[in-house]
Protein backbone atom coordinates (compact mmCIF):
# COMPACT_ATOMS: atom_id res chain seq x y z
CA UNK A 1 0.00 0.00 0.00
CA UNK A 2 1.00 3.59 -0.36
CA UNK A 3 0.74 6.74 0.86
CA UNK A 4 1.58 10.66 0.54
CA UNK A 5 4.06 12.13 3.06
CA UNK A 6 4.78 15.69 2.56
CA UNK A 7 4.32 16.12 -1.17
CA UNK A 8 5.49 12.37 -2.49
CA UNK A 9 3.97 9.29 -2.56
CA UNK A 10 5.92 6.68 -0.86
CA UNK A 11 5.30 2.70 0.11
CA UNK A 12 4.38 2.64 3.75
CA UNK A 13 7.90 0.72 4.45
CA UNK A 14 9.54 3.56 3.13
CA UNK A 15 7.83 6.32 5.56
CA UNK A 16 9.65 8.24 8.08
CA UNK A 17 9.07 11.23 10.35
CA UNK A 18 11.30 12.13 13.33
CA UNK A 19 11.12 11.11 16.95
CA UNK A 20 11.37 14.62 17.80
CA UNK A 21 7.69 15.41 15.91
CA UNK A 22 5.58 17.34 18.49
CA UNK A 23 2.81 15.40 17.26
CA UNK A 24 4.02 12.04 18.77
CA UNK A 25 6.32 14.07 21.35
CA UNK A 26 3.08 16.14 22.60
CA UNK A 27 0.32 15.07 20.83
CA UNK A 28 0.16 18.19 18.64
CA UNK A 29 -1.86 16.69 15.90
CA UNK A 30 -4.98 16.64 13.65
CA UNK A 31 -6.67 14.18 11.49
CA UNK A 32 -9.66 13.39 9.27
CA UNK A 33 -10.86 10.22 8.22
CA UNK A 34 -13.69 10.26 5.06
CA UNK A 35 -14.52 8.37 2.15
CA UNK A 36 -14.27 7.98 -1.57
CA UNK A 37 -17.40 6.46 -3.53
CA UNK A 38 -16.09 5.87 -6.69
CA UNK A 39 -13.33 8.12 -6.50
CA UNK A 40 -15.13 10.97 -5.15
CA UNK A 41 -14.23 12.43 -1.73
CA UNK A 42 -17.68 12.86 -0.06
CA UNK A 43 -17.50 16.39 2.22
CA UNK A 44 -13.93 16.98 1.14
CA UNK A 45 -14.67 20.34 1.87
CA UNK A 46 -16.68 20.50 4.81
CA UNK A 47 -13.04 17.77 6.70
CA UNK A 48 -10.88 20.35 5.00
CA UNK A 49 -12.41 23.47 6.92
CA UNK A 50 -13.00 21.85 10.43
CA UNK A 51 -9.30 20.92 10.08
CA UNK A 52 -8.23 24.10 9.06
CA UNK A 53 -10.09 24.86 12.50
CA UNK A 54 -8.02 22.90 14.35
CA UNK A 55 -5.11 24.11 12.71
CA UNK A 56 -5.52 27.48 13.55
CA UNK A 57 -5.99 26.61 17.30
CA UNK A 58 -3.12 24.61 17.34
CA UNK A 59 -0.92 27.24 15.92
CA UNK A 60 0.23 25.26 13.16
CA UNK A 61 0.72 27.57 10.15
CA UNK A 62 -0.54 26.01 7.19
CA UNK A 63 -3.16 26.98 4.63
CA UNK A 64 -5.03 23.75 3.38
CA UNK A 65 -6.62 26.37 0.84
CA UNK A 66 -3.08 26.22 -0.75
CA UNK A 67 -2.98 22.31 -1.15
CA UNK A 68 -4.33 20.29 -3.83
CA UNK A 69 -6.18 18.02 -1.08
CA UNK A 70 -8.26 16.77 -4.19
CA UNK A 71 -5.36 16.16 -6.38
CA UNK A 72 -3.49 14.28 -3.93
CA UNK A 73 -6.36 11.59 -2.92
CA UNK A 74 -6.76 11.01 -6.87
CA UNK A 75 -3.63 10.15 -7.08
CA UNK A 76 -3.18 8.03 -4.19
CA UNK A 77 -6.33 6.14 -5.60
CA UNK A 78 -4.75 5.67 -8.82
CA UNK A 79 -1.70 4.20 -6.79
CA UNK A 80 -3.56 1.77 -4.84
CA UNK A 81 -5.62 1.04 -7.68
CA UNK A 82 -8.82 2.23 -5.42
CA UNK A 83 -11.90 4.14 -5.89
CA UNK A 84 -13.70 2.81 -2.83
CA UNK A 85 -11.99 3.67 -0.04
CA UNK A 86 -11.36 4.67 3.72
CA UNK A 87 -8.93 7.64 3.47
CA UNK A 88 -7.61 9.60 6.67
CA UNK A 89 -5.49 13.26 6.41
CA UNK A 90 -3.76 13.60 9.28
CA UNK A 91 -1.09 16.83 9.75
CA UNK A 92 1.02 16.42 13.15
CA UNK A 93 2.89 19.94 14.33
CA UNK A 94 6.43 18.92 12.95
CA UNK A 95 9.91 18.74 14.35
CA UNK A 96 11.01 20.76 17.43
CA UNK A 97 12.74 21.27 20.68
CA UNK A 98 12.00 19.11 23.68
CA UNK A 99 9.91 21.11 25.64
CA UNK A 100 6.41 22.84 25.63
CA UNK A 101 6.11 25.20 22.69
CA UNK A 102 4.09 28.81 22.17
CA UNK A 103 5.26 29.56 19.03
CA UNK A 104 3.33 28.73 15.42
CA UNK A 105 4.22 25.34 14.22
CA UNK A 106 6.07 25.99 10.31
CA UNK A 107 7.05 22.72 8.91
CA UNK A 108 4.04 20.46 9.89
CA UNK A 109 4.02 16.93 8.36
CA UNK A 110 1.28 16.39 5.96
CA UNK A 111 0.31 12.28 5.61
CA UNK A 112 -2.21 11.05 3.83
CA UNK A 113 -3.33 7.36 4.63
CA UNK A 114 -5.59 4.80 2.73
CA UNK A 115 -7.24 1.68 2.52
CA UNK A 116 -9.76 -0.20 0.74
CA UNK A 117 -13.67 -0.14 1.64
CA UNK A 118 -16.73 -1.47 0.14
CA UNK A 119 -18.61 1.14 -2.19
CA UNK A 120 -21.36 2.30 -0.33
CA UNK A 121 -22.44 -0.05 2.72
CA UNK A 122 -26.25 -1.05 3.15
CA UNK A 123 -27.76 0.01 6.47
CA UNK A 124 -26.25 -2.12 9.39
CA UNK A 125 -27.55 -2.17 12.37
CA UNK A 126 -26.48 -2.21 15.81
CA UNK A 127 -26.53 -2.20 19.57
CA UNK A 128 -26.05 0.84 21.43
CA UNK A 129 -24.37 -0.03 24.67
CA UNK A 130 -23.83 2.57 27.82
CA UNK A 131 -20.80 3.21 29.19
CA UNK A 132 -19.52 3.10 32.38
CA UNK A 133 -16.81 5.34 31.86
CA UNK A 134 -17.64 8.89 30.81
CA UNK A 135 -16.97 11.29 27.63
CA UNK A 136 -13.92 13.34 29.30
CA UNK A 137 -14.43 17.53 28.34
CA UNK A 138 -12.48 19.41 25.87
CA UNK A 139 -8.81 20.58 25.99
CA UNK A 140 -10.22 23.80 24.46
CA UNK A 141 -13.90 25.09 24.20
CA UNK A 142 -14.86 22.81 20.85
CA UNK A 143 -13.70 19.56 20.51
CA UNK A 144 -10.92 18.99 18.06
CA UNK A 145 -10.45 15.17 16.43
CA UNK A 146 -6.41 15.86 17.56
CA UNK A 147 -3.96 13.05 18.44
CA UNK A 148 -5.62 13.13 21.88
CA UNK A 149 -7.37 9.78 22.19
CA UNK A 150 -7.35 7.90 24.94
CA UNK A 151 -10.85 8.48 26.02
CA UNK A 152 -12.37 6.72 23.14
CA UNK A 153 -9.67 4.23 23.35
CA UNK A 154 -10.51 3.50 26.74
CA UNK A 155 -14.53 3.12 26.07
CA UNK A 156 -13.69 0.81 22.96
CA UNK A 157 -12.09 -1.77 25.29
CA UNK A 158 -15.09 -1.24 27.68
CA UNK A 159 -17.13 -1.83 25.00
CA UNK A 160 -15.34 -4.60 23.11
CA UNK A 161 -14.72 -5.71 19.82
CA UNK A 162 -17.72 -7.01 18.55
CA UNK A 163 -18.59 -5.12 15.49
CA UNK A 164 -22.36 -4.99 16.47
CA UNK A 165 -22.42 -2.80 19.29
CA UNK A 166 -20.91 1.01 19.55
CA UNK A 167 -20.55 1.92 23.22
CA UNK A 168 -22.32 5.32 24.30
CA UNK A 169 -20.95 7.83 26.30
CA UNK A 170 -22.82 10.31 28.77
CA UNK A 171 -21.02 13.15 30.42
CA UNK A 172 -19.81 13.84 34.11
CA UNK A 173 -23.84 15.32 34.26
CA UNK A 174 -25.48 12.19 32.52
CA UNK A 175 -26.23 13.68 29.58
CA UNK A 176 -25.96 11.78 26.13
CA UNK A 177 -22.89 12.75 24.59
CA UNK A 178 -22.08 10.66 21.69
CA UNK A 179 -20.55 7.07 20.42
CA UNK A 180 -17.23 5.99 20.84
CA UNK A 181 -16.39 6.63 17.07
CA UNK A 182 -20.06 8.76 16.31
CA UNK A 183 -22.55 10.76 16.51
CA UNK A 184 -25.81 9.98 17.97
CA UNK A 185 -29.42 10.89 16.66
CA UNK A 186 -33.15 9.65 17.73
CA UNK A 187 -36.87 10.49 16.14
CA UNK A 188 -39.45 11.06 18.17
CA UNK A 189 -42.95 12.02 17.13
CA UNK A 190 -41.07 12.86 13.54
CA UNK A 191 -38.38 15.51 14.94
CA UNK A 192 -34.95 14.33 15.14
CA UNK A 193 -32.51 15.35 18.21
CA UNK A 194 -28.79 14.97 18.70
CA UNK A 195 -26.65 16.21 21.76
CA UNK A 196 -25.44 19.76 21.48
CA UNK A 197 -22.38 20.75 21.06
CA UNK A 198 -22.41 21.81 24.65
CA UNK A 199 -21.97 18.18 26.21
CA UNK A 200 -18.32 18.54 24.38
CA UNK A 201 -19.15 16.02 21.61
CA UNK A 202 -17.19 16.42 18.06
CA UNK A 203 -19.17 18.08 15.85
CA UNK A 204 -19.11 15.21 13.45
CA UNK A 205 -18.97 16.10 9.57
CA UNK A 206 -21.79 13.50 8.75
CA UNK A 207 -23.47 14.78 12.11
CA UNK A 208 -23.51 18.27 10.29
CA UNK A 209 -24.84 17.00 6.83
CA UNK A 210 -27.60 14.92 8.10
CA UNK A 211 -28.92 17.94 10.18
CA UNK A 212 -28.73 19.90 7.00
CA UNK A 213 -30.22 17.51 5.01
CA UNK A 214 -32.72 16.85 8.05
CA UNK A 215 -34.05 20.82 6.78
CA UNK A 216 -33.86 20.20 3.30
CA UNK A 217 -36.48 17.40 3.79
CA UNK A 218 -38.95 18.96 6.01
CA UNK A 219 -38.03 17.15 8.76
CA UNK A 220 -38.02 19.55 11.85
CA UNK A 221 -34.55 18.82 13.96
CA UNK A 222 -33.06 20.09 17.91
CA UNK A 223 -30.12 19.91 19.44
CA UNK A 224 -29.88 19.92 23.08
CA UNK A 225 -28.94 18.43 26.30
CA UNK A 226 -30.76 15.00 27.05
CA UNK A 227 -30.89 12.50 29.78
CA UNK A 228 -31.11 9.12 28.65
CA UNK A 229 -34.58 8.64 29.32
CA UNK A 230 -35.17 10.86 25.92
CA UNK A 231 -33.22 8.18 24.07
CA UNK A 232 -35.15 5.38 25.52
CA UNK A 233 -38.69 6.52 24.75
CA UNK A 234 -37.70 7.60 21.50
CA UNK A 235 -39.52 5.84 18.22
CA UNK A 236 -36.16 5.31 16.27
CA UNK A 237 -32.26 6.19 16.47
CA UNK A 238 -28.97 5.87 14.76
CA UNK A 239 -25.66 6.04 15.04
CA UNK A 240 -23.49 8.50 12.07
CA UNK A 241 -20.10 8.94 11.33
CA UNK A 242 -18.26 9.31 7.78
CA UNK A 243 -16.82 5.53 7.23
CA UNK A 244 -19.86 3.84 8.72
CA UNK A 245 -22.85 6.12 7.47
CA UNK A 246 -25.78 5.47 8.84
CA UNK A 247 -26.46 3.01 11.49
CA UNK A 248 -29.31 2.44 12.60
CA UNK A 249 -29.79 1.30 16.44
CA UNK A 250 -31.64 -2.01 16.85
CA UNK A 251 -31.28 -2.09 20.73
CA UNK A 252 -30.53 -0.10 23.92
CA UNK A 253 -30.71 -0.91 27.50
CA UNK A 254 -33.28 -3.49 26.80
CA UNK A 255 -35.30 -1.37 24.47
CA UNK A 256 -35.95 -3.04 20.77
CA UNK A 257 -35.50 -0.55 17.99
CA UNK A 258 -37.06 -0.64 14.74
CA UNK A 259 -33.46 -0.56 13.24
CA UNK A 260 -32.74 -0.42 9.61
CA UNK A 261 -36.72 -0.28 9.12
CA UNK A 262 -36.81 2.50 10.63
CA UNK A 263 -38.64 5.10 7.99
CA UNK A 264 -36.50 8.36 8.92
CA UNK A 265 -33.44 6.31 8.59
CA UNK A 266 -34.42 5.24 5.50
CA UNK A 267 -35.49 8.04 4.35
CA UNK A 268 -32.19 9.93 5.09
CA UNK A 269 -29.60 7.10 3.75
CA UNK A 270 -31.49 6.80 -0.14
CA UNK A 271 -30.54 10.57 -0.19
CA UNK A 272 -26.88 9.39 1.49
CA UNK A 273 -26.53 7.16 -1.46
CA UNK A 274 -26.66 9.44 -4.25
CA UNK A 275 -25.25 12.33 -2.35
CA UNK A 276 -21.90 10.46 -1.25
CA UNK A 277 -21.03 10.28 -4.99
CA UNK A 278 -21.53 14.24 -5.79
CA UNK A 279 -21.06 16.36 -2.54
CA UNK A 280 -18.29 18.34 -1.71
CA UNK A 281 -19.94 20.39 1.26
CA UNK A 282 -23.71 20.39 2.90
CA UNK A 283 -24.03 23.77 1.54
CA UNK A 284 -24.74 22.29 -1.82
CA UNK A 285 -27.65 20.61 -0.95
CA UNK A 286 -29.45 23.35 -1.17
CA UNK A 287 -28.47 23.51 -4.97
CA UNK A 288 -28.85 19.41 -6.05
Amino acid sequence: MYLFLNGEILHKEEAKISPFDHGFLYGMGLFETMRTYSGHPFLLNDHLERLQLGLDTFNIDLDLQKLDISGMIASLSEKNGLQDSYIRLNISAGEGEIGLRTTPYNHPNILLLQKELPPLMPLREKEAVLLKLRRNTPETSVRLKSHHYFNNIAAKREAGDDPGKEGLFLTKEGYIAEGVTSNIFWISDGKLYTPSLETGVLNGITREYIMELAGTLGIPSEAGMYMPESLLKSDEAFFTNSVQEIIPIHTFEGRTFPGKRGRIAQQLYSHYERDAQVLFSKNELHRS
